[in-house]
């Protein structure tokens, strides 16, 4: 059988609403907007990717921001980057407090990365949260640390500088 234009216009009309009632709304769902507190939410323009962290670190002349660890405790003392703080899990409450603490009696101009590396950036659960709340508190010159797989696989095995609790 041989369709015409409209009658592929009607076919292709056809299969739109099929997929639309199939499987759309599932799809639909994977364009949703990211969750608030998620690390998805991060704008871009709020990223800095490890290499560029690390030079900052490494040239003398380079203001050097407060590095704060927003992720596992066990994974902090195992490796961390060098002169970082813990400052609790950003997912849980008290994290968050650890958090409130260590920047309470800073100005509000300070630059700040935060970064957590617990697991693929997409799934993270304490940078989103973290990063919310910096900006609540007012802080202007807050960056997160764009650690796609982990902070092993993107920071340790790429070279870059760590230190140890132990």
């Amino acid at each position: 059988m041989r369709l015409g234009r409209s009658g592929k216009a009607g076919v292709f009309a056809a299969l739109m609403l099929w997929y639309a009632a199939a499987g759309g709304m599932c799809a639909a769902s994977q364009w949703a907007a990211p969750s608030p507190s998620s690390a998805s939410s991060i704008p871009t323009s709020a990223l800095l990717q490890p290499k560029e962290l690390n030079r900052l670190l490494r040239t003398p002349t380079a203001e050097k921001p407060l590095v704060l660890q927003v992720g596992s405790r066990v994974l902090f003392d195992e490796s961390h980057i060098p002169r970082s703080e813990y400052a609790g899990p950003g997912s849980q409450d008290a994290g968050a407090q650890v958090l409130r603490n260590r920047v309470a009696s800073l100005p509000r101009k300070t630059f700040i990365v935060l970064y957590c590396g617990c697991c693929p950036w997409s799934r993270c659960p304490n940078v989103g949260p973290a990063y919310k709340l910096l900006l609540d508190m007012g802080f202007t010159r807050v960056k997160v640390l764009y650690l796609a797989d982990n902070f092993g696989a993107d920071w340790v095995n790429k070279g870059f500088p760590v230190e140890s609790a132990h």
